[in-house]
C-alpha cells in the first residue's frame, strides 16, 4: 500500500502483478478523506442470460462476474494481465487473484476467469502470505477488491471494493470507494463499465471482447466532443494573403530584422513577389515542390512567402546537411526547383549531381540573386490557393533508415499560427524571435506569425543562440514579447539567469516545445522569472506542429507537467489498439483528428498507412496516430505517459534510431549496428552506437563518415566495436543489454585517470553538472564532446564557471586536462593584473 504521502499521486496503484502494477486511475479534484458507496442493479434479462451461459459452460455465476471485473480492470489500467483481491467468503481475507484478458471471445475470457477462480479456491485455506509468495506477489495489501459475497468493508489499505448482493430476485453491484481517490461520477462510471461488460457477455458471448467498448454513449460523446479544442472559424484567406493585408495597412512598418539589416512590409512583399514570379516563369504549378537551401536570413524569409504566393510547396533543407540526405529529400518529395543563394550550394550541388545520374528530368537550381536580377514585377501574384492545398513538407527522421516527409496543408498551418497568437498572447506589433532551424517545425510559425499581427520577425543567428548571454541581450534589446525554445535550451537560459539575474521587461511569454518538460525546470523558471508565464506545447510535425497547449502562470501542483488542452479546431483522443477511446483517466495511445492532421508522408504510402487513416468517429476527417501514451486528467487536460516506439528526442530533434543504424551500416567495415540512448534527462541524454565487424575502426573515420550521412545532432557521441552484438532469445539485437553497457562504458573507460590538480577537480565538478553525470566519473583525459557534450552543454559549462572560460576555450580545448591548463593560465593572468592594479 502506498504511504499517505504517496497517496496523492495521479495514479492509484492496484495490486502487484508479476512484473508490474495494476494501475487504477485517480479521478477526483476533491481529495477529502472518506468513503462512499454506489449501487446499481443488474437488469433482470442480463442476469437470466448470464445464468444460462454459466449453466452451459458448467461454471458458477461468480466466474462470470469475475470475468467482467477483469475486463474492467484491464480497461482502467491499460494492462492485459491484472491482479485483484478476491473475497470468497463473508468476513474472509482477500486472496490475490491474477487474471488475463488476452484477445479472444467473451466466452474464452469467462473460461479463463473460472480457471483462475478454481485455482484460487483450491488454495483458500493456505496462509495468505504463503499464497502471495506462490503467486510472486510481494506487496503487503490490496487496493482493488472484487467482493463476490457482499460482505467486505473497506480496510485502511483498500481504495475500492466491488461487491454483489441479492435484493430479493435482483442482483445488485455495489462499489465502495475512498473519496480521496475517486469521485461520485467516476464511481458511477466504474459500475457502468461492469454493467456494460455483463451485458456484452450476455448478448455476444462469442464476440471478440477487445473490439467492444465499455464506455457509455454519454462518456463517448464527452470524450469526442467536450474534450476537443474550442470551435473557431478561420478566415477564408491563406497566411500570405493575410500578410498582404498587413502590407496594405502599414507598408512602411518594419516587418523583419536580421542583424543590422531590416526590411519593411513593402520591401519584404516586393521581394517575395519577384521571387514568386521567377518560380512561375520556370513552370511552377499548383503544389509543385520548391526546396529552399539557404541560411536563415531575410532572403530565406522572402523565399518562403514567395512559394506560398505562387501556390507551391515549401521544402526547407539546411545547407550543411550531407549531400546524400539532401538528394534523398529532393527525390522523395519530387522536387523540381531549388531556391538557394551563393555560398550555400556546395553540398546542394553535389546532391543535384547525384540526382542527375539517377533521374530525369533533373533538379533546376535558381539563385535568389539571379531571380532578383530578372526584375519581375513587385505586385501581388493573385494565384488562387485553397485551404486544402499543400503548404510545406518537413522531413523527419525515419525508423527504417530513410527520412520521411510530412505533408501539411494551408488550413492546418493557419490554424496552428492562430492558436500560437491566441495562447502565447501575441499582441499587435509584437516582436517574435525566429530561433528554430529551417528543418524544425517551429520555424514555420516563428517566421510568419508576427506578419499577421503587424509585428516584426527577428531572425536570430545560430552563433547568437549558442551564446546565451548574447541571446538574452538580443531579446531585451529587440523588445521581443515571446520566445519558444526546446526545454534543453530553456535550461541553459534558466542557468544563466540564476547566475546573472536580470529583468526581461518586454518578454511576457516563454514556450518550451519539442520534448518532455520536467517539473523541476518549471520550478526553476518561475523562481527566476515569476511574472513570465510558460506555455507547454505538444504535437507532431505531422499535425502541423503543436496541437495541445498548457498555459501556466505558476508551478503545477501535480507530479507531471500537463500537456494541456487541444488548441481550437483540434480533436484529441486517447484510444486502445482498435482506436476506441479508453475510459477517462486510463492510459492509451494519443491520436489527433481535425484540421491539424496533414496528408501523410510524401510519396510514401506504406508508412502513411501506419499512422494516418480515416477517423472512425468523424466521417470525412483524417486521424493521425502518435507513438505516445497519455491519459485524460480530471481537469480535462492531457498528460504524457511515455513513448512506445523507437523514437527519441535529442536536443529537441526527433530522431529514429533506425536511421542512425542504417547510416552506420554504410560505413565500410561495419557488419551490424545498433544505436541506443543513455542518460535519463535531456541534460545528460546522449546517443551511443555499437557495431560489429572484422576489426575495430578508427573512431574519427566512423564519425567523419556519419557526418557525411546524417545531421550533426544524429552523430553518436561514441561508437563501440564488438566482435558480435548481443541477441535476445528470438534472435533480435538485445538493446536492453546494450543500453546498460552504454551506461557502464560512459563510467569506466580504458586508461581512466582521475583529476589531479585543483583546476582539474573544479572543471570535473562543472563538467558533471553540465553533462548530468557524477563527478567521480569524469577523468582528466576525457573529451567534453565525446562524453556527450553539445554546444548547449558547453554554454551551460561556461555559465557555471562564471565565464572564467569562453565557449571558444571549451571548443578548442575539449580535453579536461588541457582545458584546466587554460583555466590556470587565465587565473594566473587575473591574479597578476589584480596585483599590478593594487601596486
Amino acid at each position: 500500500m502506498d504511504t499517505p504521502a504517496e497517496a496523492d499521486r495521479e495514479f492509484w496503484r492496484g495490486t502487484l502483478l508479476a512484473g508490474g502494477f495494476t494501475a487504477i486511475p485517480r479521478w477526483t479534484l476533491d481529495r477529502s478523506p472518506g468513503t462512499a458507496e454506489h449501487e446499481v442493479p443488474v437488469p433482470g434479462e442480463d442476469v437470466a442470460a448470464l445464468r444460462r451461459l454459466a449453466d452451459e459452460l458448467a461454471v458458477p455465476l461468480s466466474s462470470v462476474l469475475l470475468a467482467a471485473h477483469a475486463k474492467v480492470l484491464a480497461a482502467l489500467s491499460g494492462e492485459r494481465e491484472v491482479t485483484t483481491g478476491y473475497v470468497p467468503a463473508v468476513g474472509g481475507p482477500p486472496l490475490p487473484c491474477r487474471l488475463t484478458t488476452e484477445p479472444g471471445s467473451w466466452r474464452t475470457l469467462l473460461v479463463d476467469a473460472h480457471r483462475a477462480e478454481s485455482e484460487l479456491l483450491s488454495h483458500k485455506d493456505f496462509p495468505v502470505d504463503q499464497l502471495r509468495r506462490e503467486l510472486g506477489l510481494t506487496e503487503p495489501s490490496f487496493e482493488t477488491v472484487v467482493d463476490l459475497t457482499g460482505g467486505t468493508v473497506l480496510s485502511e489499505n483498500t481504495v475500492m471494493s466491488m461487491g454483489t448482493s441479492w435484493h430479493g430476485w435482483q442482483l445488485v453491484l455495489r462499489l465502495r470507494y475512498r473519496t480521496s481517490a475517486i469521485d461520485a461520477g467516476y464511481a458511477a462510471r466504474i459500475t457502468g463499465y461492469h454493467l456494460a461488460a455483463l451485458a456484452l457477455i450476455a448478448a455476444y458471448p462469442d464476440a471478440e471482447h477487445s473490439r467492444q467498448s465499455l464506455l457509455s454513449t454519454e462518456e463517448l460523446l464527452f470524450q469526442l466532443d467536450r474534450l476537443a479544442g474550442p470551435r473557431r472559424e478561420l478566415p477564408d484567406h491563406r497566411v500570405h494573403e493575410l500578410f498582404e493585408q498587413r502590407v496594405a495597412a502599414h507598408p512602411d512598418a518594419v516587418a523583419a530584422v536580421h542583424g543590422d539589416r531590416q526590411w519593411t512590409y513593402r520591401e519584404l512583399n516586393a521581394r517575395a513577389n519577384r521571387l514568386g514570379r521567377a518560380l512561375l516563369a520556370r513552370g511552377l504549378r499548383r503544389e509543385g515542390v520548391v526546396a529552399v537551401v539557404m541560411e536563415r536570413n531575410l532572403d530565406w524569409m522572402a523565399a518562403v512567402l514567395a512559394i506560398f504566393k505562387a501556390g507551391g510547396v515549401y521544402l526547407p533543407v539546411e545547407p550543411d546537411f550531407p549531400a546524400d540526405r539532401i538528394a534523398t529529400a529532393l527525390s522523395r518529395a519530387g522536387c523540381g526547383l531549388v531556391l538557394s543563394e551563393r555560398g550555400s550550394t556546395t553540398r546542394l550541388e553535389a546532391a543535384i549531381d547525384i540526382l542527375s545520374r539517377v533521374q530525369t528530368p533533373g533538379v533546376r537550381l535558381l539563385h535568389v540573386e539571379a531571380a532578383y536580377a530578372e526584375d519581375h514585377a513587385e505586385g501581388n501574384l493573385g494565384v488562387d490557393v485553397g485551404p486544402d492545398q499543400l503548404a510545406y513538407i518537413l522531413f523527419t527522421s525515419g525508423s527504417t533508415g530513410e527520412p520521411k516527409g510530412a505533408m501539411c496543408e494551408h488550413a492546418g498551418m493557419l490554424n496552428h499560427i492562430f492558436a500560437k497568437i491566441a495562447d502565447l498572447g501575441v499582441r499587435e506589433g509584437e516582436v517574435i524571435p525566429q530561433t528554430g532551424p529551417q528543418c524544425f517545425d517551429i520555424s514555420v510559425w516563428q517566421v510568419v506569425a508576427a506578419l499577421l499581427v503587424g509585428g516584426r520577425t527577428l531572425l536570430v543567428d545560430r552563433e547568437v543562440i549558442l551564446d546565451v548571454e548574447r541571446l538574452v541581450d538580443t531579446i531585451v534589446d529587440a523588445r521581443a514579447g515571446v520566445l519558444q525554445v526546446v526545454p534543453s535550451y530553456l535550461d541553459v537560459i534558466v542557468s544563466y539567469l540564476e547566475h546573472h539575474p536580470r529583468e526581461l521587461p518586454d518578454l511576457h511569454t516563454v514556450s518550451p516545445t519539442g520534448d518532455f518538460l520536467k517539473k523541476e525546470l518549471v520550478q526553476r523558471w518561475f523562481a527566476a522569472q515569476p511574472g513570465i508565464p510558460l506555455v507547454n506545447t505538444y504535437g507532431l510535425t505531422e499535425t502541423s506542429d503543436d496541437a495541445v497547449h498548457e498555459v501556466m502562470d505558476r508551478v503545477p501542483d501535480c507530479d507531471r507537467v500537463p500537456l494541456g488542452r487541444p488548441i481550437h479546431n483540434v480533436h484529441v483522443y486517447v484510444v486502445d489498439e482498435n482506436l476506441w477511446p479508453v475510459p477517462l483517466g486510463a492510459p492509451g495511445v494519443i491520436v489527433f483528428s481535425g484540421v491539424c492532421v496533414g496528408r501523410g508522408y510524401v510519396n510514401d504510402p506504406a508508412r502513411t498507412r501506419l499512422l494516418f487513416m480515416a477517423d472512425p468517429h468523424r466521417p470525412g476527417q483524417r486521424l493521425c496516430r502518435t507513438g505516445d501514451y497519455g491519459r485524460w486528467r480530471p481537469d480535462g487536460k492531457l498528460e504524457f505517459l511515455g513513448r512506445r516506439d523507437n523514437q527519441v528526442k535529442i536536443r529537441g530533434f526527433r530522431v529514429e534510431l533506425g536511421e542512425i543504424e542504417n547510416a552506420l551500416l554504410r560505413v565500410p567495415g561495419v557488419r551490424d549496428a545498433a544505436a541506443v540512448v543513455t542518460g535519463d534527462t535531456d541534460r545528460g541524454k546522449r546517443l551511443v552506437a555499437f557495431y560489429s565487424g572484422p576489426q575495430p575502426l578508427d573512431d574519427g573515420v566512423v564519425a567523419d563518415r556519419l557526418t557525411e550521412l546524417v545531421p550533426e545532432y544524429m552523430v553518436p557521441s561514441a561508437c563501440h566495436w564488438r566482435e558480435r552484438l548481443p541477441l535476445t532469445a528470438n534472435g533480435k539485437i538485445d538493446r536492453t543489454t546494450l543500453t546498460t553497457l552504454a551506461g557502464e562504458l560512459g563510467i569506466v573507460e580504458n586508461g581512466f585517470q582521475p583529476p589531479s590538480t585543483p583546476a582539474e577537480r573544479r572543471l570535473a565538478a562543472a563538467w558533471a553538472t553540465a553533462l548530468g553525470v557524477p563527478p567521480d566519473q569524469i577523468g582528466r583525459r576525457d573529451h567534453f564532446f565525446e562524453r556527450g557534450g553539445t554546444s548547449l552543454s558547453a554554454v551551460r559549462l561556461a555559465i557555471s564557471l562564471d565565464h572564467a572560460l569562453s565557449l571558444t576555450d571549451i571548443t578548442r580545448h575539449p580535453v579536461l586536462a588541457d582545458l584546466a591548463g587554460v583555466l590556470d593560465g587565465k587565473s594566473g593572468q587575473g591574479a597578476a593584473e589584480s596585483l599590478a592594479s593594487t601596486n
